[in-house]
């Protein structure tokens, strides 16, 4: 099987955000989906983007993709990538295409002088993981992942003093 790796287009804004409602049914998470072709657009290719993707294709129709971005670890002094999703369509799992994804994005990030490349995976999503151990990745159990979203987010961000 043939399968080429491209950097997205704006023109494959309808393209990611179906696959992200893919992997959002994969993850029994379509209900949270709020993402829209203008919001994606924007991020992935306004003035300011916030990531990249890629594309695979076999034959040149699209069965995956992987979006990230540059995050930086102190630790380090140097910037690292964050897979923020890697998707393969149901009916090309098991082909080398998730694999090839993530080297590609991995390319990247020696290329960039990246020192790591890190994700995060459901707790109970078993085949990623054991796809993930087997590439080599280390789980970093000793950290727990928080988030402020929606009205926390905001309500913290009223609370700072007002400057003078």
């Amino acid at each position: 099987m043939s399968v080429a790796v491209r950097p997205a287009t704006a023109a494959d804004v309808p393209l990611v955000l179906d696959l992200i409602r893919g992997l959002a049914e994969y993850e029994r998470l379509a209900h949270e989906v709020r993402a829209t072709e203008d919001g994606l657009r924007d991020a992935l290719f306004g003035p300011q983007p916030g990531a990249e993707a890629l594309i695979a294709e076999v034959h040149g129709a699209p069965v995956g993709f992987a979006l990230f971005f540059h995050n930086f670890s102190t630790f380090l002094g140097r910037r690292g990538l964050y897979l923020e999703d890697l998707f393969v369509r149901p009916e090309y799992r098991g082909t080398g295409i998730g694999r090839r994804l993530l080297a590609e994005v991995a390319a990247l990030a020696v290329a960039r002088g990246c020192q790591r490349l890190e994700w995060s995976v459901l707790k109970w999503n078993a085949p990623a993981i054991g796809f993930y151990r087997a590439l080599g990745a280390v789980p970093l159990d000793e950290w727990t992942t928080f988030r402020l979203a929606g009205d926390t987010l905001a309500t913290l961000a009223a609370a700072r003093p007002a400057t003078p």
